[in-house]
C-alpha cells in the first residue's frame, strides 16, 4: 500500500501468534525433563534429540497430543482425525537442527473461536489454526540487548519443549482488545490444566499489524482479503505478557500512523519489542511462507487421533462455571466472576459452599481470603491444602464463638502469617466471645467513666455512640459483638 493512499483515516488490523508452552512431564520428542530447576545450569537438560545430533530420531509426546485436543475442544475448533509434522527450515542460534519440527498444511485444530469481553461488549475472536510443534532454546545477550550485546550465549535447556501455537484471525482492532484476549485465553488454558502462567517463557506473543482505510471496514469489523492483501504487514516479536503485548502494539501502531503522516512507506518487516526501552526495532524483513521450505517430516508418521479424540474430555470452563454459580449460588456478576478467575479458587469455594450457607462461603473466599492473599502475594494454591482450617474459622463466627472483626483482622491474618490451625490463635489471644455478664459490666464502665460522652450523646452528636462503642470493644478485648454493644448503649443510654 502505498503512503499517498494512507492519507485517509486509518484502522489497525491486528492478528496474533500465541505461543503456549504444554504442561508435560517431558519435552515433545523425548524424554528431557521440562521442570527447571531454580539453580539450573545452562544446556544440561539436554539429549542428542533436543541437541540435534545426527542420527537421533523424535518420539512423539501423547501428553502433548491429548493437552492440543483439549485446547483444539476448548476453542470450540475442528480436531483433525489424522495430521502431519513438518520441518521448518530456518537457521537461528538456538534451534540446533536448523530446522523446527512443527505442523504445516494439517494442524492438528483449525476452524475454532474465543468469546471475549471488550470493555462490557462480548465479541468473538476466530482462531485459525492451533498446531503442534517444539520450542527452541533461549538466547543470553551479554553486556546490552539484542542490538548492543558484546555477544549473545545459546541454553539449549528449553529446546524441545512442546509449544502449541494459536493462530487468530485478524480480527483486532485495538491493542486493548488483544490484552482481553490474552487474559481470557490464559484463564480457559489454565482451567484446562495445560499451561502454567508462573513458568518463565510460557506464554509468547508474535503479533502482526497493518493499517488500513477506515472506510474499507465493514459496521461488523469485516475487511475484505484484498483490502488485507494490499497492506504491508509487520510483525512483532518477543512480547511475553498481556500488558507487554498492549504496550508494543500501542507503540508499533502511533510509529507507523506517525510514519505515514511523514509520506514513507510502511515496510513489510519483522520487528523486535525492547521492553525496557518501550520501542520496537527493526531486525529483519519479513519472511514468506516459500523461505522456510516445508516438507515432511519423514522420522515422524501420521498422527491420527480419531480412535481417542473423543475420550478426552475437558473441565467446565470459566464462562459456564460464572454461569452456573450464578444461578446454583444465587452470586451476583462481580462475586461470580473474583470466584471463579482460576479454577484453584473456583474449587475453593465450592468445598466451602458445600459445609456452610452460599453467601456467608462466597463473603469469606471472595472478599476477605483472597484479598489477604493478594496482599501477601500468595495464591489460593498457597492455601488450598488448609481448607479444613479456614473452615473451622468461618464456624467459630458462625456459632458465635468469636466476633467477625477478630476472625477477620487477628485470627485469618495469623493463620496465613504464621501458618498456625484458628484454635491456637483463638486460645493464644484470648478471643473467646465475652459473656453476657462481662459485656453489660463492660458497658457500665464506658458510661461511668466517660460523662463528656454521654453528655454528647444527649446533645445529639453522633459520634459520641462510636466513642463509647470503642471503649466498650477496648475492655473486652474486641471480643464483645459490636452490635450487641450498640444496642446495650443505646438502651443504658435512654434510660
Amino acid at each position: 500500500m502505498t503512503a499517498q493512499a494512507l492519507q485517509r483515516d486509518l484502522a489497525v488490523v491486528i492478528g496474533l501468534e500465541v505461543h503456549v508452552q504444554l504442561e508435560t512431564d517431558t519435552k515433545i520428542f523425548c524424554s528431557c525433563s521440562t521442570e527447571a530447576a531454580e539453580d539450573e545450569e545452562p544446556n544440561t537438560r539436554t539429549c542428542p534429540v533436543c541437541l540435534g545430533l545426527p542420527g537421533a530420531l523424535p518420539v512423539l509426546n501423547e501428553g502433548a497430543v491429548e493437552a492440543a485436543v483439549k485446547i483444539g475442544k476448548a476453542l470450540d475448533a475442528d480436531v483433525a482425525e489424522e495430521t502431519r509434522f513438518h520441518r521448518k527450515n530456518y537457521y537461528y542460534p538456538d534451534l540446533p537442527k536448523n530446522f523446527q519440527i512443527t505442523q504445516y498444511d494439517a494442524p492438528i485444530c483449525a476452524d475454532g473461536a474465543l468469546e471475549v469481553s471488550v470493555e462490557g461488549e462480548r465479541r468473538v475472536v476466530g482462531i485459525g489454526r492451533a498446531h503442534l510443534e517444539e520450542d527452541p532454546g533461549s538466547l543470553q545477550h551479554e553486556g546490552g540487548n539484542i542490538e548492543t550485546a558484546d555477544y549473545s550465549l545459546v541454553n539449549y535447556n528449553r529446546a524441545g519443549t512442546p509449544l502449541m501455537e494459536i493462530v487468530t484471525e485478524p480480527d483486532f482492532r485495538g491493542p486493548g482488545e488483544v490484552r482481553a484476549f490474552l487474559a481470557k485465553l490464559e484463564e480457559v488454558l489454565e482451567y484446562l490444566g495445560v499451561f502454567d502462567a508462573s513458568r518463565d517463557g510460557s506464554l509468547r506473543i508474535d503479533a502482526n499489524i497493518s493499517l488500513v482505510p477506515a472506510d474499507e471496514v465493514g459496521e461488523d469489523g469485516a475487511i475484505d482479503e484484498a483490502t488485507l492483501a494490499d497492506a504491508n504487514r509487520t510483525e512483532v516479536k518477543n512480547i511475553s505478557s498481556h500488558k507487554g503485548a498492549e504496550q508494543a502494539l500501542a507503540y508499533e501502531v502511533t510509529r507507523q500512523k506517525n510514519a505515514v503522516k511523514r509520506g514513507r512507506e510502511i515496510a513489510q518487516e519483522t520487528r523486535h519489542w525492547d521492553e525496557s526501552r518501550g520501542i520496537t526495532v527493526s531486525m529483519r524483513s519479513k519472511e514468506e511462507e516459500k523461505d522456510y521450505r516445508y516438507f515432511r517430516e519423514a522420522d515422524l508418521p501420521p498422527l491420527q487421533v480419531a480412535d481417542w479424540k473423543d475420550e478426552i474430555s475437558i473441565p467446565e470452563l470459566p464462562d459456564a462455571r460464572r454461569e452456573r454459580f450464578r444461578e446454583e449460588y444465587g452470586l451476583d456478576a462481580e462475586a461470580a466472576s473474583k470466584l471463579t478467575s482460576t479454577k484453584e479458587v473456583a474449587d475453593f469455594f465450592e468445598d466451602v459452599a458445600d459445609r456452610f450457607d452460599a453467601d456467608l462461603a462466597a463473603t469469606w473466599v471472595a472478599d476477605d481470603l483472597l484479598g489477604e492473599l493478594n496482599y501477601r502475594d500468595m495464591a489460593i494454591a498457597d492455601v488450598e491444602d488448609r481448607l479444613d482450617e479456614f473452615a473451622r474459622l468461618i464456624e467459630l463466627v458462625d456459632s458465635d464463638e468469636i466476633t467477625e472483626k477478630n476472625a477477620r483482622e487477628v485470627v485469618l491474618r495469623t493463620m496465613l502469617d504464621e501458618g498456625v490451625d484458628p484454635d491456637t490463635v483463638v486460645d493464644r489471644e484470648g478471643l473467646g466471645k465475652a459473656g453476657d455478664e462481662a459485656v453489660v459490666a463492660a458497658v457500665e464502665e464506658a458510661i461511668e467513666e466517660n460523662p463528656d460522652a454521654v453528655e454528647d450523646y444527649h446533645a445529639g452528636e453522633g459520634g459520641a455512640l462510636n466513642f463509647l462503642v470503642g471503649q466498650v470493644m477496648s475492655k473486652t478485648g474486641g471480643s464483645a459483638d459490636p452490635g450487641t454493644v450498640n444496642g446495650l448503649l443505646r438502651e443504658r443510654l435512654e434510660d
